[in-house]
């Protein structure tokens, strides 16, 4: 019994190691991730750009300026609106679709953030560079240690969800009421905080899900997921900087 116990053991782990190898393995799991996460980084600058150099960002304000058009709303609206959608249904659609799906709301991140771009243009054109560079520091070594540490950081998901939307409320009060210096300086500061938090907290749920998913189709159902998790808390922590960086 020893034998034939040990025999389909052997078996067992030849399978698991060339499923492994042919799906490339953690590695190959993360690189999908990241991959999708740098290309949706991408589109939102490219995005960004074109709408500033062609002038169609000045459809995102009124006519006198004095406030953001109908066009804005949304588009701002209609992106959160795909994210959350795509985040409820990721299961349920195949992989080449939600990365698709991904790319959209990357573009339509890009063509809101323009009027926060151009005001940073106007006011500090460093702080863009500065932003920038800061979030991806921030992002490279919360990403490594929620990769890394043995601490479970299940705990803090209810707390960083509740953050995020406290954040999302204010943001869109911000909308049509002005807030003071202040406080809109330590809802930047939080926001921050929030996400580089948020950023470890995925990394260690996105390696669990590797150990416990053993569908490729999920794999890369997840993969998606997580590219979309971790590109809005990029994206969410240089638009804080960014804000902090322009006060005046």
């Amino acid at each position: 019994m020893a034998t034939k116990k040990s025999k389909i053991t052997d078996t067992t782990a030849r399978r698991l190691s060339r499923t492994s190898a042919k799906s490339g393995g953690i590695e190959g799991y993360l690189k999908r991730i990241f991959g999708l996460m740098f290309g949706a980084v991408a589109l939102t600058g490219v995005a960004a750009f074109i709408m500033m150099a062609s002038g169609a960002f000045v459809h995102l304000f009124r006519p006198d300026f004095s406030g953001f058009s109908g066009t804005y709303y949304v588009l701002l609206f209609g992106g959160l609106a795909l994210s959350i959608w795509a985040q409820v249904r990721v299961f349920h659609i195949k992989p080449s679709t939600a990365a698709w799906l991904l790319a959209l709301y990357a573009i339509l991140i890009g063509i809101t953030m323009t009027p926060l771009l151009w005001a940073s243009l106007h006011i500090n054109p460093m702080s863009i560079i500065w932003a920038f560079g800061v979030a991806a520091l921030m992002f490279a070594c919360m990403a490594l240690f929620g990769y890394k540490t043995v601490k479970d950081l299940s705990f803090l998901g209810i707390f960083l969800f509740i953050g995020m939307l406290g954040l999302i409320l204010v943001g869109v009060i911000s909308l049509f009421i002005p807030l003071g210096a202040g406080f809109s300086t330590a809802v930047s500061l939080i926001g921050v905080l929030v996400f580089a938090l948020f950023t470890a907290y995925d990394m260690q749920t996105l390696k669990n899900a590797y150990n416990y998913i053993s569908d490729d189709t999920q794999k890369n159902q997840m993969a998606v997921l997580g590219a979309l998790h971790l590109y809005i808390s990029f994206i969410a922590m240089f638009e804080y900087l960014l804000s902090l960086f322009n006060r005046e």
